[in-house]
C-alpha cells in the first residue's frame, strides 16, 4: 500500500512537470492543522457546556440526557469546523484579490 502510494505521487509529479507546473507549488493549502483541530475543539466544549446546562436548568430527572450531550457537541464541533472554513475561504480570497 505504502509502495502504491508513493508511485502515484511520483507519477502525479512527473505528470504536472510535463504540463509545465512546478509540483511544490501545488494549490493553495487550506487552513492550518492547529485551526482546525483548535475550532472544532472551542465548538465541542461549547456544545458540551450548553449540553450540562440543559440537563441541570431543564431536562427532569427522570430522563437520561445522553442525546443532548451527543447532539451538542457534535454540533458545537460542526460549528466550529464551518468557522474554520469560512475563516480559510477568506483569507483565500484575500490573498488571491492581493495578487
Amino acid at each position: 500500500m505504502i509502495f502504491g502510494i508513493v508511485y502515484l505521487k511520483t507519477r502525479q509529479n512527473l505528470a504536472m512537470i510535463e504540463k509545465g507546473m512546478n509540483p511544490k507549488e501545488r494549490t493553495r493549502r487550506s487552513a492550518p492543522t492547529y485551526l482546525k483541530w483548535g475550532l472544532l475543539l472551542i465548538g465541542a466544549g461549547i456544545g458540551l457546556l450548553f449540553a450540562f446546562l440543559i440537563d441541570t436548568l431543564m431536562i427532569p430527572r427522570e430522563v437520561e440526557p445522553v442525546a443532548v450531550y451527543f447532539s451538542l457537541i457534535a454540533i458545537g464541533g460542526g460549528l466550529g469546523l464551518v468557522a474554520s472554513y469560512r475563516i480559510d475561504r477568506r483569507e483565500a480570497l484575500q490573498e488571491n484579490n492581493g495578487q
